[in-house]
């Protein structure tokens, strides 16, 4: 039991008798009616407090939370006390989500129900824990406080924010997957593999003219081409210390979960397969899958994946690909590299180039960015221009060492890295490289 500020008052107030009491004898007889009476109103508040029912609580969480994206929670508080309470009440949040919509505070009507929804937001991956609900009753005459716990425990995941996905989908319903920055560029007669025949039409290349097909109807008919299906897409996600820095809100390593589940997504909506393997710290591997269906899977493989403290070792990872994946397939591999990579990165790359193609997604610090672009005032701001430019240039010289090498790279900001692959794929696919 607590008291309350009421109590606490009335205390204070028996305190200022008392005083007077000591100082003029004549408030002395006051004093102690106060006092019984007082004491009487506390000891049978306290007592109707101790024997009341306590409420009961219904708590219903959604299927799944998005990471960094808002979730509405309803909390159903059940009063069976014959009279209305006041109460406030605090969910059991795990130390990974955040609401700022609590704690609430109200009144439950006798024998009644009252609906609290909150807003809460997950900012870590994986598998979290609801405890029990915190709440805290008022007594009758508001002397005292009760606090207590119910309700049972309840776990979720979390998984990556999949929004891109939907607002892709949305988008392709209308042929409108430009105003994501993603720009499908399918030339007729570019792809390898056979699609149907049709009428030929003005402008179709001659080399696509099937004479066959030609003679017999005695039109001219053309051969048309589709981007190959069942080819392989495999995701190697730098699990290590370098993807732990945070870009906004989220790490680098949430942004680079976003977008390998759009290019998942568009990749199965293709016809190829998706798999993932993961090294740094989360050393885990999921096999080629195809279909459209196969995006829960995906998802509920990488929801839990997390960027440990560890270091980052690409040739043991580049040896376990080897093994696992021998048939040719497009390496997507998302990291953060440093110009001192380039000792110990650049043999890794070229064992997977034997069999795959690869395309290396690093990606740019924006906050690096954003304070080369801030006017310069003192002698510290200028420093810093010198050395961003320094190490942007390295980071170029890089880049450009693995490109000649044969390697695909690109170098984008988190924030434009999903349409950035995106459109790599698609090119990739256009020109039948893979």
């Amino acid at each position: 039991m607590i008291p309350t500020s009421r109590l606490i008052r009335l205390v204070a107030l028996l305190a200022i008798l008392g005083v007077l009491a000591a100082v003029w004898p004549r408030f002395t007889q006051l004093c102690l009616v106060f006092a019984g009476l007082m004491l009487g109103m506390t000891a049978v508040d306290f007592t109707m407090l101790k024997l009341r029912q306590r409420m009961t609580v219904e708590r219903q969480l959604p299927g799944r939370l998005a990471l960094g994206v808002e979730n509405e929670i309803a909390i159903t508080l059940h009063n069976p006390h014959r009279r209305t309470v006041t109460a406030e009440f605090f969910d059991g949040l795990p130390l990974t989500v955040n609401s700022q919509h609590l704690p609430w505070s109200g009144t439950v009507q006798a024998r009644g129900r009252t609906q609290v929804f909150y807003n809460a937001t997950a900012m870590e991956r994986g598998p979290v824990t609801f405890s029990q609900c915190h709440i805290r009753d008022t007594s009758t005459l508001g002397l005292w406080q009760r606090g207590y716990r119910i309700g049972e425990p309840a776990e979720v995941k979390v998984y990556p924010n999949y929004e891109p996905i939907v607002r892709y989908t949305l988008l392709a319903m209308s042929n409108r997957t430009s105003q994501m920055g993603i720009v499908a560029k399918n030339i007729a007669g570019q792809s390898r593999e056979f699609h149907q025949l049709r009428d030929y039409h003005d402008g179709d290349v001659l080399s696509q003219i099937d004479w066959k097909a030609t003679s017999r109807r005695r039109i001219l008919i053309a051969r048309e081409y589709r981007e190959q299906r069942d080819q392989t897409l495999i995701f190697l996600l730098d699990c290590g210390r370098r993807m732990r820095a945070l870009d906004g809100d989220l790490s680098q390593f949430d942004h680079t979960l976003n977008a390998t589940l759009l290019l998942s997504y568009i990749a199965l909506r293709q016809g190829d397969q998706v798999g993932v393997m993961g090294f740094g710290g989360t050393n885990r591997w999921m096999p080629p899958v195809k279909g459209q269906h196969s995006m829960s899977a995906l998802l509920n493989h990488l929801y839990d994946y997390q960027a440990t403290p560890e270091p980052s070792d690409f040739s043991e990872a580049a040896e376990r690909l080897m093994v696992r994946q021998r048939r040719r397939a497009m390496v997507v591999l998302l990291t953060n590299l440093r110009p001192e990579d380039s000792e110990h990165l650049l043999q890794p790359l070229a064992l997977l180039r034997r069999k795959h193609l690869v395309v290396v997604a690093n990606l740019r610090e924006r906050t690096v960015v954003e304070r080369m672009r801030q006017p310069i005032v003192t002698l510290e701001d200028a420093l810093f221009l010198g050395a961003g430019h320094s190490y942007l240039e390295e980071r170029a010289q890089f880049l450009a060492t693995l490109r000649d090498r044969g390697i695909l790279t690109l170098d984008e900001t988190a924030q434009a890295l999903p349409a950035a692959l995106a459109n790599c794929y698609l090119d990739i696919k256009r020109r039948g490289s893979l």
